[in-house]
């Protein structure tokens, strides 16, 4: 990291809030962000003053606000510069590492991907690091690297279980970080997408917003009062039906039996004894397979009862469903929706479902938004 990005560091308690509410929701007069986060107009210049000298924070044109926000006594509002610094966002799939290249409003500004031909943890941060060299040679002001992986990571630098890449207890960050110099963030893939939808995309602004992703695996994540709740995942004796489809290892009628990619290709290919990939077993569903119909049915139902579930414990005003398997929507969306309303109390209010195809890109640039909260703002909440 340059010493520019380095003295943006440490932020207090106030500046951070100030700090995300104008990297959010910016340009904002002063009166909006004092409004908004319920300080005084002495407060707010105490904290925007060190933000300012910093240059975390500018004063832009007045003509960057709408109307009905310049209303009174002109101010020239505050925002960020967006392209002051970049961020690297890694993705590691069994088989890819797919990187992007972020401003710090988290928009791709470049993408480039390798492939994976070991999972030898020192091979796979070497690739990384290349692959870091190529991404930065165009973008000036890098100023760190966030990295997603599926399972289970601690203090934002070991991967405790990643199941996907059979590794334990793997300091990534701390390899990643010798061979790059720059400093940089581990985090499970899941949690950095919520972080990214919750601060930049479909969950802007909520209070209460999920994020169930299904493809290889499933993932949730819960933001509550605006900050996401710790989840360490769906593991497989999630049952949603005990009488339906057994896993490879032998658990009847899981959540991932249901949902997951090897999940459905298994049954299919149990039923018809050969492999079909994911995409034509929705295809032959759509042209009314009988086998791939009846799973894939089957499938959409146990989404339906799971969003279900979630939207009556956790009464979220949203759920965004992403992933690689959401295909599955397309072709049985009727089915999930049945499901749903079934399971809900008739009287509740509907379910806003947001299906949306991501790709792995997408998840890289939630790593980015990972490195963006930890490594400018200081760490974040949860």
């Amino acid at each position: 990291m340059d010493a520019g990005a380095a003295s943006w560091l440490p932020l207090s308690a106030g500046e951070r809030s100030v700090a995300i509410e104008v990297l959010v929701r910016g340009p904002l007069s002063r009166s909006e962000i004092a409004r908004r986060l319920n300080l005084s107009a002495g407060s707010l210049t105490r904290l925007t003053k060190p933000l300012l000298e910093s240059g975390l924070l500018v004063e832009v044109p007045d003509g960057t606000l709408p109307a009905e926000a310049r209303q009174g006594r002109p101010s020239q509002p505050l925002d960020v510069v967006a392209e002051s610094r970049s961020f690297l966002g890694f993705k590691i799939t069994g088989d890819m590492v797919y990187g992007v290249v972020t401003t710090l409003r988290s928009e791709i500004a470049a993408r480039h991907d390798r492939p994976l031909s070991t999972h030898e943890p020192a091979e796979v941060a070497d690739l990384i690091a290349e692959m870091t060299v190529e991404l930065a040679r165009d973008h000036q002001g890098v100023a760190g690297i966030g990295i997603g992986v599926g399972g289970l990571v601690q203090d934002r630098s070991t991967v405790r279980d990643g199941p996907f890449l059979s590794w334990r207890d793997v300091p990534l960050g701390s390899m990643v970080e010798e061979r790059t110099g720059l400093p940089v963030v581990v985090e499970n893939d899941v949690e950095a997408l919520v972080e990214a939808e919750s601060w930049f995309g479909s969950g802007r602004g909520l209070d209460r917003f999920v994020v169930l992703t299904i493809g290889a695996g499933i993932g949730y994540g819960l933001v509550l009062g605006g900050k996401r709740v710790p989840f360490v995942g769906f593991g497989p004796g999630w049952v949603i039906d005990r009488y339906g489809p057994l896993t490879p290892d032998g658990v009847r009628g899981s959540a991932w039996s249901f949902l997951t990619i090897p999940g459905i290709r298994y049954q299919v290919q149990a039923a018809l004894g050969r492999e079909c990939s994911y995409e034509e077993i929705l295809t032959m569903a759509a042209a009314g397979e009988p086998v791939a119909a009846r799973v894939v049915a089957e499938s959409a139902w146990a989404l339906g009862t799971l969003v279900a579930q979630i939207s009556n414990f956790a009464q979220p005003q949203k759920i965004l469903l992403a992933g690689e398997g959401v295909g599955l929507m397309d072709v049985a969306r009727k089915t999930v929706d049945e499901a749903l309303q079934v399971q809900r109390h008739p009287l509740a209010p509907p379910v806003d479902l947001e299906a949306r195809v991501s790709d792995f890109h997408d998840w890289a640039r939630g790593a980015a938004v990972l490195a963006i909260q930890v490594l400018v703002l200081g760490g974040v909440d949860g």
